[in-house]
Formats: structure tokens, sequence, C-alpha cells
């Protein structure tokens, strides 16, 4: 009965965050992946390995190029298959696929020597067939029947044109000599309805060809989330998430059995990730600053305590501040705030987004309001507007008022700095009382 581990949107390389520990984490992730469901248990007793093959469904690299420690990471995986003699299949996806008019990837390079199998359609514009069988001398080939019994067929990446490359695979599938057991085609490309704000998504009805021309099996990459469709289409995800918001996504490994019964693919999760936590405050706008960065630091604290976020393993965590406030925005020290937050939660890091707007008010006023009123009445707006005034807002806009009609009486700057210390300490006393 063959089996085989089925991963896709590895991502060796991911620097979105530029943290090199981040980095290092698709590594480990994939390393673990790799051990744990395809060689730990079976080198050691000798035995014949957990799964027969293991396929890529594309993007194993974040960039088409290359730091050369990435390209290390990549080899030291493969070079473990390769010592337990399990082939690695692989497609290229959008993030590592040769640009155009170029004739080779990183991807090729390692084809090339003999760390996984490249399986890439020919170029039918220049006389090759769309399908030849793997050519173990020239290391080229677009399919390959394993000694398990599988055919596994390659794809390239077709971006908007994979409805008709769609048609065209499978009528090259129906040119093919018979399979010696089950089919299964890599593809990288996602499906409708799976994310928001997805363009160029496939429908299911778009896939039917291929299933109609003999495919048991379509190993799917490109979305981070994990989805299946009516048991032959099956997405297993990123086996990290790229972003904050893929947290919120399920994705994994699929550990794939196929039998005369049917398949039976297994999501595998129990594997080494960073965990990510992610936290949310609704300020009403009556907060002070010094509330604000109160409240912040009190929710990840209740966090730790309730053993939503832990320290010792240094997750990567966000905060979001919505809501309203009543005081410019570039009062509150953000970045003084984030590294309060990081060292109290000892996050990898920690990413603060401090998303709420200024509350503003506009009090109605007539058409024949004098000029007096409307000064009394800005005054009053922008003073209620700010949680360190409003209570006061009334005494201080007659202030203000005081204050500018003695400036345009010519007074001597000693009144006028006895009035605003008249105010300032007025102020003082009712925050004391």
């Amino acid at each position: 009965m063959p089996r085989f581990l089925h991963i896709a949107d590895i991502h060796l390389g991911f620097d979105r965050y530029d943290n090199k520990v981040r980095t290092q984490d698709f590594f480990y992730t994939l390393m673990d992946v790799v051990e744990r469901y395809a060689i730990r248990e079976a080198l050691p007793s000798g035995i014949a390995p957990q799964v027969d093959f293991v396929l890529i469904a594309g993007d194993l690299f974040e960039h088409r190029n290359l730091q050369p420690h990435i390209l290390n990471q990549a080899q030291a995986v493969l070079s473990l298959l390769k010592d337990a003699g399990i082939p690695v299949l692989a497609i290229e996806g959008n993030h590592d696929n040769r640009p155009y008019g170029v004739n080779t990837s990183w991807l090729r390079y390692l084809s090339d020597w003999e760390m996984l199998y490249l399986l890439e359609p020919g170029d039918v514009a220049q006389g090759e067939p769309f399908y030849s069988p793997w050519d173990a001398e020239r290391k080229r080939g677009g399919y390959i029947d394993l000694p398990c019994g599988v055919r596994v067929l390659g794809s390239s990446w077709y971006g908007s044109t994979a409805p008709k490359a769609i048609e065209q695979i499978a009528a090259s599938i129906g040119e093919l000599p018979p399979a010696p057991g089950p089919t299964v085609l890599l593809f990288h490309h996602g499906l409708e309805g799976q994310i928001a704000r997805y363009q160029g998504a496939l429908r299911y009805s778009d896939l039917l060809p291929l299933k109609q021309a003999g495919v048991d099996y379509l190993a799917l990459g490109h979305i981070h989330k994990n989805y299946e469709i009516e048991g032959w289409v099956f997405n297993p995800g990123s086996l990290e998430a790229n972003s904050i918001d893929e947290a919120r996504f399920e994705r994994g490994a699929y550990v794939v059995d196929i039998d005369p019964d049917g398949i039976r693919a297994e999501l595998k999760r129990d594997y080494r990730q960073r965990p990510i936590v992610r936290l949310r405050q609704s300020l009403r706008g009556s907060e002070t600053v010094e509330e604000v960065e109160q409240t912040a630091i009190a929710l990840v604290q209740q966090a730790i305590s309730l053993g939503q976020l832990q320290p010792d393993a240094q997750p990567i965590v966000e905060l979001r501040l919505e809501g309203e406030v009543g005081f410019e925005r570039t009062e509150l020290d953000v970045r003084s705030l984030q590294q309060q937050l990081q060292s109290l939660s000892n996050a990898l890091i920690f990413l603060l987004k401090f998303e709420a707007d200024v509350l503003t008010f506009a009090s109605p006023l007539g058409e024949e309001a004098s000029r007096d009123q409307v000064e009394r009445e800005v005054f009053l707006d922008l003073l209620t507007a700010n949680s360190a005034y409003k209570n006061r807002a009334p005494a201080l806009a007659q202030g203000l008022i005081d204050l500018k009609n003695r400036q345009l009486e010519g007074r001597p700057e000693p009144d006028l700095y006895e009035l605003v210390q008249s105010l300032l300490t007025s102020e003082s006393s009712e925050r004391r009382d």
C-alpha cells in the first residue's frame, strides 16, 4: 500500500520580519516534519521508511535568488531523505520558479545534483512532448512511475493561464501509456472560496478534466490554508504561518495512504511551530495616555497568567489597540511601549498596532453665531477631545479666550504669564483632589 508525505509552501528563507531567528524557524519546521513523518522511526531499526516518497507542491523557497545558507538548509533536509532512500518529487511555485527567459532555477540545481526530482512538462513550442518519462541520465522529465506503483506527474506555475493549462495537462495524460497504479498530479494553484481577496482562483469545475483524465490525488500548494475537496483534491497549507493573519488558518502536512478502498489523507499538525498570540483591546476615548499604556500592559499580563501567552516559548505577539482615543496619536510613544511589552512577554517579535482613531467633537453652531461664540466652541471642541483636559474644558476655553484678549490689548508678558500660571495651578489642584 503506497504511503507518501505531501507538503507545500515551505518558504525557506522567509524574511518578512527581518528576524534571523524567525527565518531559521522555517528550516527547523521542515526538518522536524521530515524527521517526524518520514524517517525518524525508520532508520534506527533498519526497517523500511515510513513513507515511499515525499511531494513538494511548490514554494520550497521564499525567493528566486538565494543566500548560500538557505540553499544549505534545503540540502541538509534533502540529504536526510536521500540517505533514507526516500525520493522527493517537486514542482516550482510562484515564489521559486525561474524568471521568464531564464533556463534554470535553484530547484533545477537541486534536481541536477540528484537531491530531488523536478517534474516539468516539456516545451511543446520547441517540439518536445508535453509529458516525457523521467530520464535518469538527463535528469529531466514530466512524470515518473515509482517502484511503489504510483505515477507522479509534474506541472509548472501557470498563474492566470491555469484553466487553459489544465485542459492541456488532461489531454496529455490521456496520451500516456497506462499508469501502473494510482496517479498523482502536483499543481501549484488555489481554489476560490478558500481565502478572501485572492484574485485568479480556480473554480472546482476547472479541475474536473483532471479527474476525468485519471488523476486520483491532486496535490495542491499555493494557498497557506488547509482544505480538501471531494476526496481527491488536497491542499495541506504552509508548514509555518507566513504572517500574523495566517495564524488562524489550519495548516500542516499530509500523510497519505492509497489502497483499493480509496485515499486516506491525514493532516499532521503536531510538529515544531512557533506560537502566535493575537491580542485586541478596544479603547473608548476616555482613557489618558497613561491609562492606555497601563491597559496594554495589563492585557499582556493577563494573557500570561491565563497561559494564553507563554514567555518561555518566545512567541510572536500582536496587540491591536482599536476604537477611539481622546488625545493626539503622537502623544503615545508606540515604540517605547512596544519594547516594554516585548520584554514583558519575552516575544521573539512583538507587533503593536495602534489603530485607534482620534475622538473628535463638533459643536453645532447656527449661521447667526458671533465670532466670540465660534471661537469659544472651537476651543471647547479641541479641549473636550483630549482626555487630559475635557473635564475642565469650559474653564480652560474661557482662559484661552482671556489670554488672547490680553495679548490683543498689549498687556505685558508678566500679566500673560500670570494668567497661564493660574490656569495650570488650578488644573493641578483639581487633579490632586
